[in-house]
């Protein structure tokens, strides 16, 4: 119960996040919807160096927090990316229906097609899950979910992830930076929308999971540490697992779009912002 509470609270924070970008900037006149949204799924997931960062900053001032604190992350960064994925996904496959449905209206007078359409979308959205679920990106952030839980972490580090992981992940992040740079110039005329976003999401979403750390105080003794730690991790957006899921899930979406919002203005105002809820902490709750 301890920690399903907090587990549970903190993916409807990752997908309500989806849905305010969705709500937001996906919707801002001139922003792609496909880029909204795997920005949104950047802002919903989870950066593990802003969390470590929080957890440096309450280990620094002596604020006890539970040791189950980082394994929240995963619910809260799939939660958020599979998401983002199935909404735009459900979204371009609905305009593609619609797009078929009005060249055949063009050769249909009257029929009886509207009492099927909810039964359609009702296969498309399962279709679009099953096609999620399977997908590489989601299937391996599942894997390492289910590896962090089965297999002994430390074999798994000093055999896997110590030799290859950083030099992997700077190759990986290398390519993404020349990609953004790229398409740097596709974001001309809707860039106000993203800097706007990214300076306000961290804030607003750091509320949202203070909000959600809250009830779980309530209903479970959560500590303020452990509240403070959820709204740090509401308030980041991924810089490690989010940029490549997310480049597998959604290829054409525009890496200067969500990697630029995200690393350029998301994770510095998150990081800055850790003090705000440490103090919001203890004005509530106490410390």
């Amino acid at each position: 119960m301890e920690l399903a509470v907090p587990a549970a609270l903190a993916a409807l924070v990752g997908i309500a996040i989806i849905l305010i970008g969705r709500a937001t900037l996906a919707r801002w006149r001139g922003v792609s919807e496909m880029d909204g949204m795997a920005t949104a799924g950047l802002f919903g997931a989870v950066s593990a160096s802003t969390l470590a960062a929080g957890m440096a900053v309450l280990d620094s001032e002596g604020i006890a927090y539970e040791g189950f604190i980082g394994a929240l992350y995963p619910f809260m960064d799939i939660a958020a990316l599979v998401t983002a994925i199935v909404l735009d996904r459900l979204s371009a496959e609905r305009k593609a229906a619609r797009a078929v449905q009005g060249v055949g209206s063009a050769t249909l007078t009257m029929g009886g097609g509207s009492g099927r359409s909810g039964g359609l979308d009702g296969e498309m959205i399962r279709g679009i899950l099953v096609d999620t679920m399977r997908s590489p990106a989601i299937s391996a952030l599942i894997l390492g979910l289910a590896l962090g839980i089965f297999a002994r972490p430390e074999s798994v580090y000093e055999s896997f992830y110590e030799p290859l992981f950083r030099g992997l992940l700077s190759i990986l992040m290398l390519i993404m930076g020349i990609e953004a740079w790229q398409r740097l110039s596709e974001l001309r005329g809707v860039a106000h929308a993203y800097i706007l976003y990214g300076i306000a999401a961290p804030l607003l979403h750091g509320l949202l999971g203070f909000g959600a750390g809250l009830v779980a105080h309530h209903l479970t003794g959560f500590s303020a540490g452990g509240v403070v730690l959820l709204a740090v991790m509401a308030a980041s957006s991924s810089d490690i697992s989010g940029p490549p899921t997310l480049r597998a899930a959604l290829p054409e979406a525009n890496p200067s779009a969500y990697v630029g919002t995200s690393t350029g203005l998301g994770t510095p105002i998150a990081i800055l912002s850790i003090p705000l809820w440490i103090a919001l902490a203890g004005a509530v709750i106490g410390i």
